[in-house]
């Protein structure tokens, strides 16, 4: 996952989006920060995956 620093800036644009508009920079930070994070997640939740196993019935692993 992303530093905290990095999660903490997330969600401080975030905040400060419902409360005022974000200038340009900030708006391509947030969105920069925004695709880092989905990227991490992503990678993180496939590995997850992949490490699944399912078996069946009988205690048999079935490929997949």
């Amino acid at each position: 996952m992303l530093k905290k620093h990095q999660m903490d800036r997330i969600n401080e644009l975030a905040r400060a989006s419902k409360e005022r508009a974000l200038s340009d920079e900030e708006k391509a930070e947030q969105k920069t920060l925004r695709e880092e994070y989905l990227k991490k997640f992503r990678a993180s939740f496939r590995a997850h995956l992949d490490r699944i196993e399912i078996v069946d019935g009988d205690e048999q692993e079935i490929k997949h």
